[in-house]
C-alpha cells in the first residue's frame, strides 16, 4: 500500500459525532423536546431533582485524533434551564495529518438558563485540535460556562513538544456580539508555555464565563482568593464577568474551578467529583 493511499484510508476511518438539544419549560421544570444522536456521541440524562434538567455528554470513541469531526448544538427554550456535562476528561491524540475538530453551537431563549461545564480537554503530544464555540442568547437569558485545557497529563511525566491548539469564541446577546476569545498555541508548546507572560510553566488553564456578571462576582472571587492553589484573575465589564486560571497541573486546575465555581454558588455536576 502506498503512503497516499495509507493517508486516504486514514482520513475515510475518521470518527465523526453529532448531538443536537432542545429543551423547553413548562411547569417549571425543564424537560427534552429533540434528541439527536449520530456517531460517536451520545447524550444522557441523569435523573435530577429540581427544575433544571441535566445532560451528561459521552464520547463511545473514548478521545479524538487528526481528522475526527465532533459537533454538539444546544438550545435552551423560554424559561428552560439546562446544565451540560461529560462522563469525563475529553482526550486530544496525536494526529499525523489534519486537526481534530469540534464545533459547539449553544442557544439560550428569553429567561432561559445554561451552565455548560465539561470536564477538562487534554491534550497529548503532537496533537492538534480546532474548536469553535458559537453562543447566542436572547436579552435576558444566563450563562455560566468553563472550558479548561491541560497540555500533557504531570503525573504521567508527559508534556506536548510540538501541537497545535485554536480555540475560537464568539458569545452574542440579541444577535449584537458581547465577547470574543481566540487564543492559538503551535508548534513548540511547552517551550510557549514556559513564557511568563503565557503560562510561566503551568500546563492547565482554564475561562470562566458568566453573564450577567459585574461586580457582585468579582467581589466574591476575590473574598475567596486564598482558597486557590494556582493563579485566578477575574475581570467584568459590560455585563459579561471573565475568569482566567491557569495551574501546575490538572489536578491544581480542577480545585481551583471548583472553589470558583462554589464561590459564584455554582457547583460541578457530580461526574466532576467521581
Amino acid at each position: 500500500m502506498t503512503q497516499t493511499s495509507q493517508s486516504q484510508t486514514f482520513l475515510a476511518n475518521r470518527a465523526t459525532g453529532h448531538i443536537g438539544l432542545s429543551v423547553v419549560a413548562a411547569d417549571g421544570v425543564t424537560r427534552r423536546a429533540q434528541v439527536h444522536e449520530h456517531g460517536s456521541l451520545r447524550a444522557r440524562f441523569p435523573n435530577t431533582h429540581d427544575g433544571a434538567l441535566e445532560v451528561v455528554i459521552v464520547n463511545t470513541g473514548g478521545g479524538m485524533t487528526g481528522g475526527d469531526r465532533f459537533t454538539v448544538d444546544m438550545a435552551v427554550g423560554e424559561g428552560g434551564s439546562l446544565v451540560a456535562g461529560t462522563t469525563a476528561a475529553e482526550k486530544i491524540y496525536r494526529s499525523t495529518g489534519p486537526a481534530a475538530e469540534l464545533n459547539v453551537t449553544l442557544k439560550v431563549g428569553a429567561g432561559g438558563k445554561l451552565a455548560w461545564l465539561p470536564q477538562e480537554t487534554i491534550l497529548f503530544d503532537r496533537a492538534k485540535l480546532l474548536r469553535r464555540i458559537d453562543i447566542d442568547l436572547a436579552g435576558n437569558a444566563t450563562l455560566i460556562m468553563v472550558e479548561a485545557v491541560v497540555f500533557g497529563r504531570a503525573a504521567m511525566g508527559e508534556a506536548i513538544a510540538d501541537g497545535s491548539f485554536l480555540d475560537h469564541w464568539r458569545v452574542r446577546r440579541d444577535g449584537g456580539l458581547i465577547y470574543a476569545d481566540t487564543a492559538k498555541l503551535d508548534g513548540d508548546i511547552a517551550g510557549q508555555l514556559g513564557r511568563r507572560a503565557v503560562a510561566e510553566g503551568g500546563i492547565a488553564m482554564a475561562t470562566v464565563l458568566l453573564t450577567p456578571g459585574g461586580a457582585s462576582e468579582l467581589e466574591r472571587v476575590r473574598a475567596i482568593g486564598e482558597n486557590f492553589t494556582g493563579e485566578v484573575g477575574i475581570s467584568a465589564w459590560n455585563g459579561v464577568a471573565v475568569a482566567r486560571l491557569i495551574a501546575k497541573d490538572g489536578a491544581t486546575l480542577r480545585h481551583d474551578i471548583i472553589a470558583l465555581l462554589a464561590g459564584l454558588g455554582t457547583a460541578v455536576p457530580r461526574l466532576w467529583l467521581q
